[in-house]
């Protein structure tokens, strides 16, 4: 196969591939030798020549039978010279020399890790162990049954601090792994950059270069077409070769908007697990944790008991907020020279405390359930009796019964008059359905996650 030949096959594989794919994929190739059938063909990368084979290869053993060469086969080698030294005389060695690219590992730059974030300081409590049970299974850098996986949950609950845990670790523990950490923000940024510079190679390359891929936040490339594009081919080459991919949203796949179908389906192809809203007991456990931490710069100042228990009560919203209130707690105690005790606690966070007395309503919490369930509002309160409008109202009276201070006559009210012992049987076979029944128990924790947002 002759250097014309080629240009006659470059010119039918355009009109057959489109301009982009062309010059992405057909131009940089460069003939080779042809025996027993088989027609070499040289490539800048080894991904490059992997990417042709798998979607390009049998369009252009046609072209090239068609020109009159008999080809049973292609085979792809590395090209040790750019893709135009073949059209032109290559005198100088320099010239080769200035052509070589440099490594994809040497273009990895993980986006900085906070040294606060490590699993010794992240506080273990029921809403998050399976969480951090599974990264600690993934950072120890063995091979794992699940991947990729998936982190969700809100604002504040740990999803970032575990995968600096994570990323932290296997740095620590395997030191000859490609680990790469980003947001999702980062990953679209690259992708454009790439794209204005014309590096798209070199970026592919990077980010199929690694051995573990971590990507925090994901929902934010929901809606950006060609970037979900990207994210869908590199995730596909990774999971291909068993390399682990860790991806943390604020919610699960299936419900963030505007996220392609099929990126959705893969993300779901892994583990998936939820960081719950911390309880009463985790978040006392947090604040212990974190006193200790500020004794070492405020060692002088005591807490009065009762005063933690009083923050892990009042404050619900995440642990962001729990931990921001006691820096400042701490700092303002050691202006003004004084214990942190209750009265000071009030003083220092009165908007805090304000904030977090938002109070949730019988009404509210009838309306959540009754538009969960998509049954009509008057049906739950009404007097059916139909299992379809009676289990929606057992479980909106369990929910007025933990998130509001009404007693059960009060609710049975709210409910088209029902006696406070129907109220109480309500109750209790939601507290046993939650137990068995795993639907009860995800309905309930997004009702409650949506009442209290």
């Amino acid at each position: 196969m002759t250097l014309d030949h080629w240009g006659e096959i470059k010119e039918r594989l355009l009109k057959t591939v489109g301009q982009n794919n062309y010059t992405t994929w057909i131009e940089p190739l460069v003939p080779g030798d042809v025996e027993d059938g088989i027609v070499t063909l040289k490539v800048p990368t080894n991904f490059f020549g992997n990417y042709v084979s798998q979607n390009f290869s049998d369009l252009i053993l046609h072209e090239i039978n068609a020109a009159g060469t008999d080809a049973t086969r292609l085979n792809f080698a590395l090209n040790q010279q750019p893709a135009n030294a073949a059209d032109k005389p290559a005198p100088a060695a320099r010239q080769t020399t200035a052509a070589v690219k440099p490594t994809a590992n040497s273009q990895l730059s993980t986006a900085p890790l906070d040294p606060r974030f490590s699993f010794d300081n992240f506080v273990v409590g029921k809403p998050n162990e399976l969480a951090h049970a599974a990264a600690r299974r993934v950072a120890e850098g063995g091979p794992v049954t699940f991947n990729p996986l998936f982190l969700y949950g809100g604002v504040g609950l740990g999803k970032t601090h575990l995968m600096h845990a994570i990323a932290r670790e296997l740095h620590e523990r395997r030191p000859d792994m490609n680990v790469l950490y980003l947001s999702a923000e980062q990953f679209m940024y690259r992708f454009v950059q790439a794209l204005r510079d014309r590096k798209m190679m070199d970026f592919k390359e990077i980010f199929r270069s690694v051995d573990v891929l971590m990507v925090d936040d994901v929902q934010f490339i929901a809606g950006k077409d060609s970037t979900q594009e990207e994210f869908f081919h590199t995730f596909n080459a990774l999971v291909d070769q068993h390399k682990q991919i860790i991806i943390s949203a604020d919610r699960a796949p299936g419900e963030i908007k505007d996220l392609e179908d099929r990126v959705k389906s893969r993300l779901q192809c892994g583990l998936i697990v939820d960081l719950h809203p911390t309880d009463y007991e985790l978040r006392l456990g947090i604040l212990q944790s974190k006193v200790e931490v500020q004794r070492k710069t405020y060692p002088d100042l005591e807490v009065a008991d009762g005063v933690l228990e009083f923050l892990a009560h009042r404050i619900t919203s995440n642990v962001r907020v729990l931990e921001g209130a006691l820096t400042r707690l701490f700092a303002f105690a050691s202006l003004v020279g004084r214990e942190i005790d209750m009265g000071l606690t009030q003083d220092c966070l009165a908007d805090v405390l304000r904030a977090s007395e938002r109070k949730i309503s019988v009404e509210e919490i009838q309306r959540k359930v009754s538009d969960h369930y998509n049954i009509r509002l008057s049906d739950m309160i009404g007097p059916k009796r139909l299992r379809s409008y009676a289990r929606p109202r057992q479980v909106a009276m369990y929910l007025c019964k933990q998130m509001t201070s009404r007693s059960l006559p009060e609710i049975g009210r709210r409910f088209g008059g029902r006696d406070h012992t129907t109220v109480m049987h309500g109750v209790r076979r939601i507290e046993e359905l939650k137990v068995s029944d795993g639907q009860i128990a995800e309905d309930l924790e997004l009702l409650r996650r949506a009442l209290e947002s």
